[in-house]
């Protein structure tokens, strides 16, 4: 049975990090990170095919110099607590040291019923209890609480990203305990860097489950699941198990390539759609990052019979 035949893919040309959040008000909002790493755009269309139509607007633009001057990334578009918020990384040089670009997380609250329209405000940076390379923010609610989940990298550990989670007094602010649910430990995590990177957060079936992406972002770029019971102490690591497998990775049969950084939503009918970037091809030259030709795709997805999500294999091109 094929079950992605309503979608032509690509859905948006050079659009990586895809962020979709359907809003009560039945529109689709998108949003991701641009080829030139300097703006935020949103866009918001009925349905999810038309957001590859859909006209952009920017909601935010890099500033020249300072610590949001650089490589902005990975924006999703959340309704939380009554006003909409845009979660991004940005540095203040392009530059790297010791292999880690100097990304911190921040902010935007606009208030509007339509994101389109209104002011985007600053809030500022969200702040961890490292000062160091940090991306890749997303929220969930969970019986009346706000939680934050993101990569960063401590200073104790080898690598470049592990995933974090918290819980929130506000939307910009963290409280309390962090904990660490995840650290680049398998063999697919680790190539090219130890990435943990672009968490995605879906309930269902008594579980709460966040996907997220490991490897460099070529070929080798994946996708892993972590999963813990929705009645369990979420800010326990030991509440969380992590699938030993990829979930979702490159298909060469199909041409798809370095799928992920995703997010979850659904269709007009209620079928669960994950939406990720892939390239449909294999060779790249230079900096895999500098690149423009990740795009934004779409894919029904099933489940498994224990309650787990089955998303499948990167699908061809075109109607599919």
């Amino acid at each position: 049975m094929n079950t992605n035949k309503e979608f032509i893919n690509p859905i948006i040309e050079q659009r990586a990090d895809p962020w979709v959040y359907r809003h009560s008000d039945g529109f689709y909002y998108f949003t991701a990170s641009v080829p030139e790493y300097d703006r935020i755009e949103i866009r918001r269309s009925k349905t999810i095919q038309g957001l590859g139509e859909a006209e952009p607007v920017v909601a935010w633009r890099k500033y020249d110099t300072g610590p949001l001057s650089a490589n902005i990334w990975a924006p999703e578009i959340h309704f939380v607590q009554g006003k909409w918020y845009i979660y991004f990384a940005a540095a203040r040089t392009t530059e790297t040291r010791d292999g880690l670009f100097d990304h911190r997380m921040y902010v935007l609250e606009n208030s509007s019923a339509n994101p389109l329209t209104g002011t985007w405000e600053e809030k500022g940076q969200v702040r961890t209890r490292w000062e160091s390379f940090a991306l890749d923010a997303t929220v969930f609610e969970h019986r009346g609480e706000l939680y934050y989940v993101w990569a960063q990298k401590d200073p104790d550990i080898e690598g470049n990203s592990n995933m974090y989670i918290s819980k929130m007094s506000n939307p910009w602010t963290l409280t309390g305990k962090q904990t660490m649910i995840s650290t680049p430990e398998y063999d697919w995590e680790i190539i090219g860097f130890k990435v943990n990177e672009g968490a995605a957060v879906l309930k269902r079936n008594g579980k709460i489950f966040i996907s997220y992406s490991a490897s460099a972002t070529d070929h080798n770029y994946c996708m892993g699941l972590l999963y813990a019971d929705e009645d369990a102490d979420l800010l326990d690591a030991k509440s969380w198990t992590k699938t030993p497998v990829p979930v979702f990775q490159t298909n060469e049969d199909t041409g798809q390539y370095g799928p992920g950084h995703n997010s979850f939503t659904v269709t007009e009918d209620g079928q669960d759609v994950i939406v990720y970037h892939a390239r449909n091809y294999k060779k790249i030259t230079g900096d895999p990052l500098y690149d423009p030709n990740r795009h934004t795709r779409a894919q029904v997805f099933t489940w498994n019979k224990d309650g787990t999500p089955n998303f499948g294999t990167p699908l061809s091109d075109g109607r599919s």
